[in-house]
């Protein structure tokens, strides 16, 4: 046992551990608060991501964090794809819908949205202004 006066020093990397926890828990809080936040997963229309957004879903639950919803993207519109269209787009939109029906049944009212397949991929303000015109638009009943 020392009897000096000796000014005990901060340990900096405790001041930073104990910072950081309360960061950490802050952040808990902010993600498992459902009026606050909701997370949206945005899947293709193909057998792996269905999977791997399923399985993401079901973590999200286990942690209590809450999921908004489902926003497929990349859906082949079919009244796009003509008779003279080459038979891969055909096989592709056939493989969609079948993993279409896959994603309802799965998923069903937590589909939020639905993106067509663009001439070019969602990159730039305008492409992603029509996503979002898209996404947002209100269609007749």
């Amino acid at each position: 046992l020392s009897y000096s006066k000796k000014k005990e020093e901060k340990d900096p990397l405790l001041d930073y551990l104990l910072s950081f926890r309360d960061r950490m828990g802050r952040a808990k809080e902010l993600i498992t608060e459902n009026s606050l936040t909701a997370f949206f997963f945005v899947n293709l229309p193909e057998a792996l991501p269905i999977a791997v957004i399923t399985r993401f879903i079901n973590w999200f639950h286990e942690f209590g964090i809450p999921v908004g919803g489902v926003v497929v993207n990349g859906l082949i519109q079919e009244e796009l794809v003509g008779e003279e269209a080459p038979e891969f787009v055909h096989n592709r939109l056939k493989m969609q819908q079948e993993h279409m029906e896959e994603i309802w049944k799965i998923f069903g009212d937590r589909v939020r949205g639905i993106v067509p397949l663009f001439e070019t991929e969602v990159k730039g303000a305008r492409m992603l202004n029509r996503t979002v015109e898209h996404l947002f638009a209100r269609h007749a009943p």
